[in-house]
């Protein structure tokens, strides 16, 4: 009698069975994420955004995406084949009252903090919020109250990275939300803006 069928047979009923204990990946969104940023960055800064363009400057793989799949175990492989991994297809919500009352509030700001990132003074920082980078081309008179609009500033950027990911039912994205937009603040910031590489160094646009 050929046993090869019924080891066949075993070895499908095991993959099956294992494969319903294998918790279904759902992988951050990267697309949708950055789209929905450039929507908030657009809203912000207005027509000043530069046109939207290849979200890295630096080459750095984007954070959430699956391994290549030929870097992926024979296992996971065959996983994949029979329960694939299920990907988030849809737009970011980012209709909400309060996602709509910080891009608000962070627009208005802006109108303020404009002639500081011009003037260098301020910049975008590697982790999504802003600084003050150059002290000495602030004005004496006016360094308080930059110093409360960048704190302000900075307080609604985390709040918005937190309630996109809360809008949408992941608070666990939050951190790969506030990735994308780094990314895309830093793309989309006018000439001769600064911003912080990955690494911390300043560099002008």
């Amino acid at each position: 009698m050929n046993a090869t069928p019924w080891r066949a047979a075993a070895l499908l009923s095991a993959l099956i069975l294992l494969s319903a204990c294998v918790t279904i990946n759902v992988y951050f969104p990267t697309v949708a994420a950055e789209r929905a940023a450039d929507r908030i960055i657009e809203d912000v800064w207005g027509p000043e955004a530069q046109p939207r363009g290849n979200p890295s400057e630096e080459g750095e793989p984007q954070s959430g995406l699956p391994a290549p799949e030929a870097q992926q175990p024979v296992a996971m492989r065959v996983l994949n084949v029979m329960v694939p991994p299920a990907r988030a297809q849809a737009d970011l919500d980012i209709e909400t009252p309060r996602i709509r009352e910080l891009t608000r509030q962070m627009r208005d700001r802006h109108t303020q903090l404009r002639p500081y990132y011009e003037s260098g003074a301020i910049g975008l920082t590697n982790d999504g919020l802003i600084t003050i980078r150059d002290q000495g081309a602030i004005p004496l008179a006016e360094r308080n109250t930059l110093r409360n609009l960048v704190e302000q500033d900075n307080r609604d950027r985390n709040a918005l990275y937190r309630e996109i990911a809360e809008a949408n039912n992941r608070p666990d994205w939050e951190g790969d939300i506030r990735q994308t937009f780094t990314e895309r603040w830093r793309t989309r910031a006018p000439s001769g803006w600064y911003y912080q590489d990955s690494r911390g160094n300043w560099r002008q646009k």
